[in-house]
C-alpha cells in the first residue's frame, strides 16, 4: 500500500493482497487494474472466478464512493452481486471498470466489466451496495 496515494485510493487487506490498484476515478466511474500472477490462477491455469468476482465487487462499489478530499474516504458494503464469466484470462493486466447506475443517498446500484490486455471481455457484473454511516456525503469521513 503506497502512502503517496490519496486515502480513498488505497487498497487494504484482501484487495491489497490481490494487487488491485485504482488507475482512474471520477464520480460514478472507476477503473482498476490487476496484474495477473500465479496465485490468481486456478487448476486450469486461468484466473480464478473468485479473483474476477472480487475485482468486479471492488470496482462496482468504488463507483459509488468517489471522494474529492485526499485525507477522507467513503465506505460501503455489498448487498448483492451477480457475476457472469464470459471468457478466460491467463496472463497480463486485467482492467475492471465500475459504473454507478442509480440509487439514492445510502443505497446504489452499479454495473461493471473486466477486460484483458487485448480488450477482450472476461467478466460482467451487477450489484447493489449500501454506503456505511457517514459515507453518504461526497466529502467522506476520516479513517
Amino acid at each position: 500500500m503506497s502512502d503517496s496515494l490519496p486515502l480513498s485510493w488505497r487498497m487494504v487487506g484482501f484487495q491489497d493482497f490481490l494487487g488491485i490498484r485504482v488507475v482512474d476515478w471520477e464520480p460514478d466511474r472507476v477503473t482498476l487494474e490487476l496484474v495477473v500472477e500465479a496465485h490468481h490462477l486456478n487448476r486450469s491455469g486461468i484466473v480464478h472466478g473468485g479473483v474476477l468476482s472480487t475485482l468486479l465487487d471492488v470496482a462496482m462499489s468504488f463507483s459509488g464512493l468517489h471522494c474529492e478530499a485526499t485525507d477522507q474516504l467513503r465506505k460501503a458494503m455489498t448487498l448483492s452481486l451477480t457475476t457472469t464469466f464470459v471468457g478466460p484470462a491467463r496472463q497480463g493486466v486485467l482492467r475492471a471498470t465500475g459504473m454507478r447506475r442509480g440509487g439514492g443517498r445510502r443505497t446504489f446500484m452499479a454495473s461493471g466489466e473486466v477486460v484483458d490486455g487485448d480488450g477482450r471481455l472476461v467478466a460482467l457484473g451487477e450489484g447493489s451496495f449500501r454506503r456505511r454511516g457517514g459515507s453518504e456525503s461526497p466529502e467522506g469521513v476520516a479513517e
